[in-house]
């Protein structure tokens, strides 16, 4: 009998869990043997310890690492992830790494990956932001074997970047097949569980922006002087642990409690409800920009964190200090349903992912990679 392969996933942070959980599900229920590498902002009580997550996912194996203490850098954080999934790798030894994204965590797996020959497929590669986020994405997509784009446009950007064109699938985002399903929860049992007293909310989720950490602070307080004002209620997602959340939080810490509900985290099938019957939902999350648009919820994108990423008109686009405009969304586009958006998939990337898993060519592809010029590239390069 053959031994099923063996599929790990590295996970960060609760975003990148909710896009990989669908994926690993399927190739669960597929027969692999999927496991979880679980670092980041998972480890940190501040954050929800959402580590609790991933444990709660039947028939996968967990192995935790605490990658950071509070107020490392970026830098040591990618140092020390090198160092402990290095370590990890050589004990596991999986026939697949799957890595989400733009965080250093998926930068450094992908990095041991490319230097020790273990295959490495890179999730929502070939997009863009317009932050630091944007160069440690483009970074991954150099490093992994195989790339699962969210979007035809993507897969542009991707071969573009010198990949061949049998390593890079369109499979959508993940996360919206979470959201085409049932939540399997109500709105009343989610807002009992996070203590939630308002029937029309807002939900708001500004992370920062690394490159423009010493302003975090001003931007936060300028959002959340327009919020306050418009005499609105909103359930509030604490920031990532990136430089310059700590301003974040504590303008968030200011807000009255009585019309703003703030939350280290949430289930992801509880926030996925909430989301759902939103009356809008404002920041610079990714969220605004691709699961909004997908339910129909309007979004207030603010500043630069989703340069270029989305153009569905469901998502509107305000500075944070542009209190006129912050201020004329919270007035007529409050409450308003857009048409479903399909930008980035109709929610079915676990079973395209699947699909990709039981073609023996995509195991047989080799590991050692090299760049791929566009036609036009080697018509200049033969000239």
């Amino acid at each position: 009998m053959r031994v099923p392969r063996s599929i790990h996933f590295v996970t960060g942070t609760r975003a990148d869990f909710g896009k990989l959980e669908p994926l690993a599900r399927a190739a669960r229920d597929a027969g692999y043997s999927v496991s979880f590498f679980v670092t980041g902002m998972h480890m940190l009580p501040r954050y929800g310890l959402t580590k609790i997550e991933v444990h709660r996912m039947e028939g996968v194996g967990v192995v935790e690492f605490l990658n950071h203490r509070e107020g490392d850098p970026q830098d040591v954080i990618f140092a020390k992830t090198v160092v402990g999934f290095s370590d990890h790798l050589r004990i596991l030894r999986p026939d697949l790494v799957v890595v989400h994204g733009d965080r250093v965590e998926a930068m450094a797996a992908a990095l041991v990956c490319a230097i020790n020959y273990v295959r490495c497929a890179h999730i929502e590669g070939g997009e863009v932001s317009g932050t630091i986020d944007e160069i440690f994405r483009h970074c991954n997509t150099k490093l992994a074997a195989c790339h699962m784009v969210s979007s035809q446009q993507s897969r542009t950007r991707v071969l573009a970047m010198g990949e061949t064109d049998d390593s890079v699938y369109v499979i959508g985002s993940p996360e919206l097949d979470t959201h085409r399903a049932d939540s399997g929860v109500t709105l009343e049992a989610v807002r009992a569980r996070y203590d939630i007293p308002f029937d029309d909310y807002g939900i708001v989720i500004m992370h920062a922006v690394t490159s423009e950490a010493d302003f975090m602070g001003k931007q936060a307080a300028d959002l959340f002087a327009v919020l306050a004002g418009s005499g609105r209620c909103f359930v509030v997602i604490h920031p990532n642990n990136d430089p310059g959340s700590d301003a974040i939080q504590r303008v968030i810490e200011a807000q009255p409690h009585e019309r703003f509900r703030a939350l280290p985290s949430m289930r992801f099938a509880h926030f996925s409800e909430l989301l759902r019957h939103a009356s809008a939902i404002i920041g610079n999350s990714s969220t605004g920009v691709r699961e909004a648009p997908f339910l129909g919820v309007p979004s207030l994108d603010i500043g630069t964190r989703q340069t270029n990423r989305a153009f569905s008109p469901s998502v509107h686009h305000a500075e944070a200090a542009d209190h006129d405009a912050i201020g004329r969304f919270l007035a007529t586009v409050w409450g308003h349903r857009f048409p479903a958006s399909t930008e980035f998939g109709g929610g079915n990337a676990a079973l395209n992912f699947r699909h990709i898993l039981d073609d023996e060519g995509f195991w047989n592809r080799p590991l050692q990679k090299n760049f791929h010029d566009l036609p036009w590239n080697r018509e200049a390069r033969d000239a």
